[in-house]
Protein backbone atom coordinates (compact mmCIF):
# COMPACT_ATOMS: atom_id res chain seq x y z
CA UNK A 1 0.00 0.00 0.00
CA UNK A 2 2.72 2.27 0.60
CA UNK A 3 4.20 1.46 -2.88
CA UNK A 4 0.92 2.61 -4.13
CA UNK A 5 0.67 5.98 -2.10
CA UNK A 6 3.80 6.90 -3.14
CA UNK A 7 3.33 6.30 -7.27
CA UNK A 8 -0.13 6.37 -7.89
CA UNK A 9 -0.78 10.24 -8.36
CA UNK A 10 2.24 10.02 -10.94
CA UNK A 11 1.24 7.11 -12.59
CA UNK A 12 -1.88 8.69 -13.06
CA UNK A 13 -1.27 11.96 -14.31
CA UNK A 14 1.36 10.01 -16.61
CA UNK A 15 -1.32 8.21 -17.90
CA UNK A 16 -4.19 10.98 -18.28
CA UNK A 17 -1.66 13.25 -20.51
CA UNK A 18 -1.61 10.12 -23.21
CA UNK A 19 -5.29 8.96 -22.84
CA UNK A 20 -6.81 12.70 -22.27
CA UNK A 21 -9.89 10.55 -20.40
CA UNK A 22 -10.14 10.29 -16.57
CA UNK A 23 -11.62 6.75 -16.48
CA UNK A 24 -9.14 5.20 -18.94
CA UNK A 25 -6.71 6.83 -16.72
CA UNK A 26 -7.46 5.40 -13.69
CA UNK A 27 -8.01 2.05 -15.07
CA UNK A 28 -4.71 1.99 -16.68
CA UNK A 29 -2.76 2.98 -13.50
CA UNK A 30 -4.56 0.36 -11.60
CA UNK A 31 -3.79 -2.07 -14.55
CA UNK A 32 -0.05 -1.53 -14.62
CA UNK A 33 0.27 -1.34 -10.71
CA UNK A 34 -1.12 -5.08 -10.64
CA UNK A 35 1.04 -5.86 -14.17
CA UNK A 36 4.06 -4.25 -11.71
CA UNK A 37 3.16 -5.77 -8.51
CA UNK A 38 2.66 -9.47 -10.40
CA UNK A 39 6.16 -8.98 -12.12
CA UNK A 40 7.71 -8.12 -9.19
CA UNK A 41 10.52 -10.24 -9.60
CA UNK A 42 11.34 -8.95 -13.48
CA UNK A 43 12.10 -5.89 -11.95
CA UNK A 44 15.89 -5.49 -12.25
CA UNK A 45 17.16 -2.78 -9.70
CA UNK A 46 20.47 -2.12 -11.57
CA UNK A 47 19.96 1.12 -13.82
CA UNK A 48 16.13 1.73 -13.44
CA UNK A 49 14.15 2.65 -10.33
CA UNK A 50 11.09 1.41 -9.61
CA UNK A 51 9.10 4.34 -10.00
CA UNK A 52 10.76 4.15 -13.75
CA UNK A 53 10.32 1.06 -13.83
CA UNK A 54 6.34 1.15 -13.64
CA UNK A 55 6.01 4.61 -15.24
CA UNK A 56 7.45 2.71 -18.58
CA UNK A 57 4.78 0.24 -17.52
CA UNK A 58 2.34 2.86 -17.41
CA UNK A 59 3.26 4.38 -21.05
CA UNK A 60 2.90 1.70 -22.52
CA UNK A 61 -0.41 0.33 -21.34
CA UNK A 62 -1.69 3.95 -22.41
CA UNK A 63 -0.28 3.39 -25.79
CA UNK A 64 -1.43 0.33 -26.16
CA UNK A 65 -5.46 1.81 -25.04
CA UNK A 66 -4.99 4.82 -27.52
CA UNK A 67 -4.09 2.32 -30.11
CA UNK A 68 -7.05 0.01 -29.08
CA UNK A 69 -9.45 2.68 -28.97
CA UNK A 70 -8.30 4.48 -32.42
CA UNK A 71 -7.80 7.52 -31.25
CA UNK A 72 -4.57 7.11 -31.93
CA UNK A 73 -3.32 7.95 -35.54
CA UNK A 74 -0.34 7.26 -37.41
CA UNK A 75 2.69 10.09 -38.10
CA UNK A 76 1.09 12.39 -41.11
CA UNK A 77 3.03 15.53 -42.08
CA UNK A 78 2.10 18.30 -41.57
CA UNK A 79 2.39 21.70 -43.10
CA UNK A 80 3.16 23.82 -40.25
CA UNK A 81 3.85 27.59 -42.22
CA UNK A 82 6.83 29.75 -41.55
CA UNK A 83 4.54 33.15 -42.40
CA UNK A 84 6.14 36.39 -41.69
CA UNK A 85 3.48 37.07 -39.99
CA UNK A 86 3.87 34.89 -37.26
CA UNK A 87 7.80 35.93 -37.11
CA UNK A 88 6.68 39.67 -36.52
CA UNK A 89 3.87 38.25 -33.90
CA UNK A 90 6.80 36.53 -32.12
CA UNK A 91 8.66 39.61 -31.36
CA UNK A 92 5.52 40.70 -30.09
CA UNK A 93 5.27 37.31 -27.41
CA UNK A 94 5.81 37.69 -23.96
CA UNK A 95 6.65 34.19 -23.17
CA UNK A 96 7.49 35.21 -19.14
CA UNK A 97 3.86 35.95 -19.00
CA UNK A 98 2.64 32.12 -20.22
CA UNK A 99 1.29 29.85 -17.45
CA UNK A 100 1.86 26.38 -17.32
CA UNK A 101 -1.24 25.58 -17.08
CA UNK A 102 -1.44 27.65 -20.78
CA UNK A 103 0.92 25.55 -22.47
CA UNK A 104 -0.14 22.51 -20.97
CA UNK A 105 -3.59 23.21 -22.11
CA UNK A 106 -2.30 24.11 -25.92
CA UNK A 107 -0.25 21.25 -25.98
CA UNK A 108 -3.17 19.11 -25.10
CA UNK A 109 -5.16 20.70 -28.25
CA UNK A 110 -2.15 19.42 -30.83
CA UNK A 111 -2.85 16.34 -32.99
CA UNK A 112 -2.12 12.81 -31.22
CA UNK A 113 1.33 11.89 -31.95
CA UNK A 114 2.58 15.93 -31.70
CA UNK A 115 0.88 15.42 -27.87
CA UNK A 116 2.57 12.43 -26.85
CA UNK A 117 5.85 13.18 -27.95
CA UNK A 118 5.78 16.27 -26.18
CA UNK A 119 4.66 15.26 -23.51
CA UNK A 120 7.03 12.19 -23.12
CA UNK A 121 9.54 14.60 -24.06
CA UNK A 122 9.54 17.49 -21.87
CA UNK A 123 7.01 16.63 -19.13
CA UNK A 124 8.20 12.82 -18.85
CA UNK A 125 12.05 13.83 -19.69
CA UNK A 126 12.55 10.99 -21.66
CA UNK A 127 15.24 11.30 -24.10
CA UNK A 128 14.80 11.03 -28.41
CA UNK A 129 16.32 7.35 -27.86
CA UNK A 130 13.95 6.61 -25.38
CA UNK A 131 10.70 7.68 -26.91
CA UNK A 132 11.79 5.76 -30.53
CA UNK A 133 12.01 3.00 -28.18
CA UNK A 134 8.83 3.22 -26.17
CA UNK A 135 6.67 4.20 -29.73
CA UNK A 136 8.95 1.94 -31.49
CA UNK A 137 10.30 4.89 -34.08
CA UNK A 138 13.52 5.09 -35.40
CA UNK A 139 15.49 7.72 -33.77
CA UNK A 140 14.81 10.28 -36.95
CA UNK A 141 11.37 9.60 -37.18
CA UNK A 142 11.34 11.08 -33.23
CA UNK A 143 13.23 13.69 -33.51
CA UNK A 144 11.47 15.29 -36.98
CA UNK A 145 7.99 14.05 -35.35
CA UNK A 146 9.33 16.39 -31.91
CA UNK A 147 10.64 19.59 -33.90
CA UNK A 148 7.40 19.54 -35.80
CA UNK A 149 5.41 19.34 -32.71
CA UNK A 150 7.70 22.04 -31.22
CA UNK A 151 7.08 24.44 -34.40
CA UNK A 152 3.47 23.73 -33.74
CA UNK A 153 3.39 24.45 -30.31
CA UNK A 154 5.12 27.79 -30.78
CA UNK A 155 2.89 28.71 -33.33
CA UNK A 156 -0.08 28.10 -31.39
CA UNK A 157 1.52 29.79 -28.35
CA UNK A 158 1.85 32.95 -30.71
CA UNK A 159 -1.95 32.44 -32.21
CA UNK A 160 -3.07 31.94 -28.84
CA UNK A 161 -1.19 34.65 -27.14
CA UNK A 162 -3.12 38.00 -25.66
CA UNK A 163 -0.05 39.23 -24.10
CA UNK A 164 2.15 41.20 -25.77
CA UNK A 165 5.15 43.11 -25.08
Amino acid sequence: MQIYKAYYKAMYNTAFRILKDEFEAEDIMQEAFLTAFTKLDSFNKDGVSFGGWLKRIVINKSLTQLKRSSKYQEVTMDVIPDYDVIEKKEDQVNYSSLKADQIISIINSLKDNYRIVLNLNLIEGYDYEEIAEILNYTNENVRTIISRAKKKLKQELIENSITVV
